[in-house]
């Protein structure tokens, strides 16, 4: 076995690699996608294979985040040798539970301790149309709007992690946001008065598979009913995209899990999110 940095020689590998399971890839392969190689990108980030002689046997996202791709948890200690020599700071960990757990406990003995370690995060999917009617006052985020979406993505992130985005740096964050409603990713209703309803996004894209991330509903508006036919909007948008459209919640959302049930979401697997 042996560990290496993948190069654009390698992207064929790769993507057939992440093809095994679509929906839990969605991630690297939203990326080739987009880049069209498995090669360093011009930002740092770079993609670890695991080889097994000529055969790539698993893999690892590494840029901000460690995503590991078809990743035996066997395999794991290896790949975070790997990252920790690479001398980046990774501000988390996330997809299958077991792999994610082993690169982090490996992790840990070389000295990057996690902020909050959520072991359990069911990975669900729909295909098909949603069981209930979906809100049609959902609908794609416009650029003309990016001064309203903006704190709604700031407010959500808050909430979920613990601390503001904008630490550090306003900039990235806020291109970011800009770039998923460039992108017809950003779902949002924003009602007569100017007010963010309810937000989500489409966090990475492919063919076969959307991933829902930044699920928000503005607190002034909770406790009302409404959060599953926004849901169902945004599987009805995210169709238009790709057949399946998954998303990963945090096992004691108990709330968000009864809705997305309703909206007729079923279990895969689980991932795992560790935060630094």
């Amino acid at each position: 076995m042996s560990v290496r940095v993948l190069g654009a020689a390698d992207t064929r590998a790769l993507r057939v690699l992440a093809m095994e399971d679509p929906v839990a890839n969605v991630f690297i392969l939203a990326h080739l996608d987009s880049s069209g190689s498995a090669a360093p990108t011009s930002g740092g980030a770079s993609v670890f294979g695991v080889f097994d002689g000529d055969a790539l046997v698993g893999a690892c996202w590494a840029g901000a985040n460690l995503v590991p791709v078809q990743l035996d948890p066997g395999l794991a200690s290896r790949v975070a040798a790997v990252a920790h020599r690479a001398g980046r700071r990774y501000a988390s960990i996330f997809g299958p539970a077991e792999t994610v757990l082993a690169l982090h406990s490996r992790l840990e003995q070389l000295g990057h301790f996690a902020h909050e370690v959520r072991a359990d995060q069911p990975l669900l999917a729909i295909s098909g149309p949603p069981a209930i009617e979906a809100n049609p006052q959902l609908g794609f985020g416009n650029i003309a709007d990016f001064d309203r979406i903006l704190p709604a993505c700031a407010a959500m992130f808050e909430e979920e992690v613990g601390y503001s985005p904008f630490l550090g740096s306003e900039d990235f964050y806020s291109r970011r946001v800009a770039g998923l409603i460039r992108q017809g990713h950003s779902l949002v209703h924003i009602d007569a008065g100017g007010k963010v309803k309810f937000k989500a996004e489409l966090g990475a894209v492919t063919a076969q598979a959307t991933q829902v991330q930044g699920v928000w509903m503005n607190p002034e508006f909770r406790g009302q009913g409404l959060s599953a036919g926004y849901m169902a909007g945004v599987v009805v948008l995210a169709q238009q995209f790709a057949p399946i459209t998954s998303l990963y919640v945090n096992e004691y959302n108990t709330r968000a899990r009864a809705t997305y049930e309703r909206v007729g979401f079923k279990r895969l697997g689980t991932f795992a999110t560790v935060l630094y």
